[in-house]
């Protein structure tokens, strides 16, 4: 087996995709792999009930912009602990070919998903 030297971990938040975290952070001080966090916010969101459609931009600046620091307060917790870690925050309807594009894009040897997430 060829030791992964990156190693994309999708993150939803969810427990599940934290606790897939933990497994990839495991493989990541094994093997001495970089670890790549993946967020995938939708294009076109579903707008809380107060929130306008005249506001959508901004509404989903700021789940972009969340996304990014809870992602940035991961990786440093993975950084703590000696692992190289990075972030990116993903844009589209598809969050599956989302994640294969990412990885693709970061070079990934790896993906580590939970089997379960936020939408079960």
């Amino acid at each position: 087996m060829m030791n992964p030297k990156i190693i994309l971990s999708p993150i939803d938040f969810s427990d599940s995709s934290l606790e897939a975290l933990d497994v990839a952070s495991d493989i990541a001080t094994r093997y001495g792999s970089a670890v790549v966090l993946v967020h995938v916010v939708p294009f076109i969101p579903k707008l809380p009930g107060d929130v306008s459609i005249f506001h959508e931009g901004d509404y989903e600046r700021g789940l972009i912009g969340d996304a990014g620091q809870r992602l940035a307060d991961l990786a440093a917790k993975l950084k703590e602990k000696g692992i190289t870690a990075r972030t990116t925050v993903g844009l589209a309807n598809d969050a599956a070919m989302e994640i294969l594009r990412t990885a693709e894009h970061e070079h990934a040897d790896l993906i580590v998903i939970a089997t379960h997430g936020m939408t079960g």
